[in-house]
């Protein structure tokens, strides 16, 4: 892939509360990726009060912050300013399937079954539905397709014990069933899928009206390079900010929490901005944003 141009600047980050009765130990995953294909200009994490934190990387790549949740409100709160490109995901990309005995062998495992994306109990449903399908971009694409189409989207229907076949049974879920199906019937074929969390502003895209929240993909290892792929909303985007990846879920939460607490609040916000007018720490203002609209537009 040639180098590209991050010429447009994001405003991502949130704002969580929990609430405990004793001190209870969380696992925290909400920094950007470190990518060529994003840059961080500015950037803020602070918890309240102040809880000791430390700061890994997991397997998978990830910047986690290990902490302990103290006795009552405990807030965190993270906001960046993140240089991305205006062009749309993998639109230079001519991806062919890469042959098992070729994969790296880091990859090798993102073809297996995984907690959510159970391939597995998918092969049948998978070869009679997409079997078809050219081996490769072709075949995702259909497979997209299908659950772009055959899965209805229903806010606020996550559950945290549900697998990709289980998904396909009921018909419905949220941004993170899409992305689990889809893996699923990827890795039934030998595709090698991985899961995304991130955010996703509405760059050259019509606001949905939906409150703002971070949002689940995957990629497909293709050509030898990953590409993304949103069965969700089954078009190319742009601005995708990547915070973590993994297997599935279990691998890409923004937070694991270690005992019992309460959510009490949770906001989300991602947003063009123009950096010469916005910084870090400043009030959250989408008055200010430069999307939502179908036209791209530069600071």
């Amino acid at each position: 892939m040639n180098p590209v141009s991050l010429n447009i600047t994001v405003r991502i980050g949130c704002h969580i509360a929990y609430e405990t009765s004793k001190p209870t130990p969380i696992l925290l995953v909400l920094r950007p990726r470190l990518d060529g294909r994003q840059v961080v200009r500015q950037e803020k994490l602070s918890f309240s009060p102040y809880l000791p934190s430390d700061e890994f990387t997991d397997a998978h790549g990830n910047t986690t912050y290990r902490s302990m949740l103290q006795p009552g409100q405990n807030i965190i709160h993270h906001d960046a300013l993140v240089a991305v490109s205006s062009q749309p995901d993998n639109y230079d990309r001519q991806a062919l399937p890469v042959p098992i005995d070729q994969l790296p062998p880091w990859v090798l495992r993102y073809t297996l079954p995984s907690r959510y994306c159970d391939s597995d109990k998918l092969l049948n449903f998978a070869w009679q539905n997409f079997g078809q399908s050219a081996n490769g971009l072709e075949r995702v694409c259909a497979i997209c397709n299908w659950v772009h189409h055959n899965i209805e989207y229903r806010f606020g229907s996550g559950r945290a014990d549900i697998a990709a076949s289980e998904v396909i049974h009921q018909r419905f879920g949220v941004c993170r069933d899409f992305a689990h199906v889809a893996i699923a019937l990827c890795r039934a074929f030998n595709l090698p899928a991985r899961y995304v969390v991130g955010h996703l502003p509405d760059i050259g895209y019509l606001d949905p009206g939906t409150p703002m929240d971070f949002h689940a993909y995957f990629e497909v290892y293709l050509d030898h390079t990953w590409c993304t792929f949103d069965a969700r909303y089954n078009i190319p985007r742009i601005g995708r900010i990547k915070v973590a990846q993994g297997l599935d879920a279990v691998d890409a939460a923004f937070s694991t929490i270690y005992g019992e607490a309460q959510l009490a609040w949770f906001e989300v916000w991602a947003y063009q901005v123009n950096p010469d007018h916005v910084s870090v720490g400043d009030p959250v203002d989408l008055s200010r944003r430069l999307d939502g609209t179908p036209q791209v537009r530069f600071n």
